[in-house]
């Protein structure tokens, strides 16, 4: 599930994010690339007290901040990790040799095989491109 985030940065300020779907939710960022994690962690904790809302989607959430575009906001999907305390076991069916190779990638890192994989998906996520 991904919601809009509403960006916005004055000179010599943080940039400040804003989700309109979920309007008691907040961020900010030093940096553009702490945008999406620490949105992340915004809905993350923001949901652990209340329920998830539906997202709206970008169309709707763009035609509602039309102005704040036009003056410089950017919007962005971020996805919302639920429960990203409690782990769950699942069964994968990779090829052999993938799999081999994988957990080669994970011992050379000092990861777990699942951590590795974690780290992995979660890149995927961040960055659908």
């Amino acid at each position: 599930m991904y919601y809009v985030a509403v960006i916005d940065k004055d000179p010599d300020s943080a940039y400040g994010v804003r989700f309109l779907e979920v309007p008691a939710c907040f961020s900010a960022a030093d940096t553009f690339g702490e945008i999406v994690p620490n949105s992340i962690e915004a809905l993350s904790l923001f949901f652990e007290d209340a329920e998830a809302a539906p997202p709206q989607g970008l169309e709707t959430v763009r035609e509602r901040v039309a102005d704040d575009v036009a003056n410089g906001a950017v919007l962005m999907m971020i996805p919302y990790v639920r429960d990203r305390k409690r782990n769950v076991r699942v069964n994968l069916s990779l090829a052999k040799g993938f799999l081999d190779t994988l957990d080669e990638a994970a011992r050379m890192r000092g990861m777990t095989r699942s951590a590795f994989v974690e780290k992995a998906a979660t890149r995927e996520i961040l960055d659908p491109s």
